[in-house]
């Protein structure tokens, strides 16, 4: 229930009116139109939207929300399953208040307070897609000029350029490869010379022996 307003209630207590606009709340969902005073309407409204607006949350917590203020069943289950489907394209402004002129024998303003269940018009939801796009290009734009980083991802290497990397790397390792087979080949021929001189006889007596 909202908070009541400061100022004169509609009924004796706080408890009263809570009462009083719980059940005007059940009777507007039960036959989705009502007479009554214009200022008990105006009070009444913005508690029927909020309802409403739990219908179409559609889960286990909006309802018992809803049965917090709607004691009826059978009205909060046609709240859930018939009346938020109608308005789920609906974007507020769920009711209506009609001013009917002044009540017979104590003169009080009367207005009828019923919920609009016409359909969305085409055109206004062509309006409403375009207003959502337009928050969404600006919601973006404003991300990319306060993250300018993240606006531009780094560049993949093109195929041509990863092939050149491998050409080069291959070079690279067949270089180090040519080199480490030209110092195993030198040092294979140290130790062939180091073996031939240690077989070659010392000095010039060594053929008289």
């Amino acid at each position: 229930m909202p908070t009541p307003p400061k100022g004169p209630r509609l009924g004796g207590s706080p408890a009263h009116e809570r009462l009083m606009l719980a059940n005007l709340a059940t009777a507007l969902l039960d036959h989705r139109r009502i007479t009554t005073t214009e200022t008990r309407a105006k009070r009444l409204q913005p508690l029927a939207e909020r309802l409403i607006t739990l219908g179409k949350r559609g889960d286990l917590s909006s309802r018992r929300r809803a049965l917090a203020t709607v004691k009826d069943k059978r009205v909060v289950h046609e709240l859930f399953a018939e009346i938020a489907p109608t308005m789920a394209e609906r974007q507020g402004g769920y009711t209506r208040i009609t001013k009917i002129g002044p009540r017979k024998g104590d003169n009080a303003p009367m207005a009828v307070i019923e919920l609009v269940l016409e359909p969305v018009s085409a055109k206004q939801a062509v309006v409403r897609e375009a207003d959502a796009s337009t928050k969404r290009a600006a919601q973006k734009a404003s991300s990319v000029t306060a993250n300018p980083a993240k606006a531009t991802p780094a560049t993949e290497a093109s195929p041509e350029e990863s092939e050149t990397d491998e050409t080069v790397a291959g070079a690279d390792e067949a270089q180090e490869a040519q080199a480490a087979a030209t110092e195993s080949s030198a040092a294979a021929a140290d130790e062939a010379a180091l073996d031939a001189g240690a077989a070659t006889p010392d000095g010039p007596d060594a053929g008289r022996r």
